[in-house]
């Protein structure tokens, strides 16, 4: 059985910090991860590019069970055991604080994928309302980065 939790917690110290490298890399390529353009297919203002949500999500472990940081929450409660004593409260505000930021991220995108269809939106509404989600996976990522930290792992 220990042999069993051990190669769990050496899965879950990686997918924390697969998760962490991913967001990283993510956050470092906004724009392009961002963006879908369509190749001879024009959008209704003649433009090729428009801004997806989508990809927030699925960074964040929201829409695939295979993602590192899918229940990410989860899987650094199952760590909590490996937290030093003094630093227990860290631990968790940022546990508290990647759970809450990674669930508005996605929230925030999902209401940018709605932006050009409600009344008075349009592409500007799909904008502002995934770069208040960027806000969300930036803290979301550092406290991944402050869990890591703590359990002393290395990125």
């Amino acid at each position: 059985a220990a042999a069993a939790s051990s190669s769990q917690d050496q899965k879950d110290k990686e997918n924390i910090i697969k998760g962490y490298n991913r967001l990283t890399y993510f956050l470092d390529n906004w724009e392009d991860e961002t963006t879908v353009c369509k190749t001879g297919q024009e959008t209704t203002f003649g433009d090729k590019c428009e801004r997806t949500p989508v990809k927030v999500m699925e960074y964040l472990g929201f829409k695939s069970t295979n993602d590192p940081l899918f229940k990410a929450e989860t899987t650094m409660m199952r760590l909590k055991n490996a937290v030093p004593n003094d630093r227990e409260v860290d631990f968790y505000d940022a546990v508290d604080a990647y759970s809450q930021n990674s669930e508005e991220a996605s929230s925030m995108a999902f209401v940018s994928s709605w932006g050009e269809a409600n009344p008075g939106g349009g592409k500007d509404r799909v904008k502002l309302f995934l770069e208040r989600s960027k806000k969300n996976v930036v803290a979301s990522r550092d406290a991944l980065k402050a869990v890591i930290d703590i359990l002393d792992l290395k990125p």
